[in-house]
């Protein structure tokens, strides 16, 4: 469990932008799956809406929507953005990186550094450890975390496994230098053994676009149906693996840090599915009015679900200092949890497109 810790750097301002689309998960998929077949899954997974994108709509322009709202209610010098970090597995090519498309579109200056990150449910996490890392050099001003995904275009309508979980949005954050918060602590793993457990076969390199990976086909006795370049999730497996591993490195985080977990103010996890968080908290004997949820309205929006997480539903409870143990875990498999304090960040409206 390797753990890294940062000072003096921290999250200022958060906005979040999600589609206008709503979808209603009862009445999703009523042309392929039976009413009462629908329900059984929607109550077990506890994801009533979601919001989905339309076919034009990217994860960067739910990102840049939001940064746009955060500039504005910031009142931010776009010249003073030194670093753009874009964070998503559904960017909008192969090449080039979306957040240099993005530097420009936000008319940020040609001296601003761009990268991409590709890291699934675990990656705001580990995202904001890399830009804590940078920032930490005094040579950044200020530093933009842009994170979006647009899983609805991924996964497949016919398999019922995975139909009525995911949703789209976009955040951003913005990152600064500043003595009044202290340590933040991170714990960073990953597993590649278990690399099979939620994956996208077909489309990459290893196993490139053909007419075979776009195939539709039936994968299971359940008459479940995607192609090989949708995702799908061995959803035993990966429950068995989150019981396990995120109890145990939240525990060794704050044993590592000398903190007691009843210490923070909130504990804002990865929105997996209400059945994964319920029984995380329930083992670890949590506070549930120190946990906020946003699964059921917004679904399952991986990497994105924690930053979206705290913009919905900490947007007035921030003021002041805040100490947050941030959780997360899924594809690759990678988790990670930190203890981030926040003083008095600044939260927009969510903004919808």
């Amino acid at each position: 469990m390797p753990i890294v810790s940062f000072k003096d750097v921290g999250i200022t301002a958060m906005a979040a932008c999600v589609p206008k689309n709503v979808i209603n998960n009862y009445e999703y998929d009523l042309d392929i799956w039976p009413r009462e077949e629908v329900k059984k899954v929607v109550d077990k997974v506890g994801v009533f809406e979601r919001r989905f994108a339309d076919e034009k709509t990217c994860s960067s322009d739910l990102c840049f929507a939001a940064a746009e709202k955060l500039i504005a209610d910031n009142n931010i010098d776009r010249n003073e953005i030194d670093l753009v970090v874009f964070l998503s597995q559904t960017p909008d090519y192969r090449m080039p990186a979306t957040s240099i498309l993005l530097q420009d579109r936000l008319k940020l200056p040609m001296t601003t550094m761009a990268f991409d990150i590709s890291l699934g449910c675990s990656g705001f996490i580990n995202a904001l450890s890399i830009v804590y890392a940078l920032m930490e050099n005094k040579g950044f001003r200020k530093a933009l975390l842009l994170d979006g995904e647009t899983r609805s275009k991924v996964y497949s309508r016919k398999d019922r496994r995975e139909a009525f979980i995911f949703g789209d949005a976009g955040i951003a954050a913005l990152i600064e230098r500043d003595e009044k918060f202290g340590e933040s602590h991170f714990s960073l793993n990953s597993d590649g053994s278990r690399g099979e457990l939620i994956m996208i076969p077909g489309g990459g390199y290893r196993n490139m676009s053909s007419v075979e990976t776009l195939r539709d086909k039936v994968v299971d006795e359940y008459g479940n149906i995607r192609n090989d370049e949708q995702g799908h999730m061995q959803g035993a497996d990966v429950f068995n693996f989150v019981i396990v591993e995120i109890p145990r490195d939240i525990k060794g985080l704050f044993a590592h840090v000398g903190m007691n977990i009843e210490d923070v103010d909130y504990y804002v996890f990865h929105q997996a599915n209400a059945f994964i968080n319920n029984f995380i908290a329930k083992k670890m004997k949590l506070n549930y009015d120190k946990i906020p949820w946003t699964i059921q309205k917004y679904g399952n929006t991986s990497s994105v679900s924690v930053p979206l997480t705290i913009v919905s539903e900490l947007k007035d409870k921030m003021q002041g200092r805040k100490n947050l143990m941030l959780n997360a875990f899924g594809v690759g498999m990678a988790w990670a949890t930190a203890i981030v304090p926040f003083v008095d960040c600044k939260i927009s409206d969510i903004v919808e497109i």
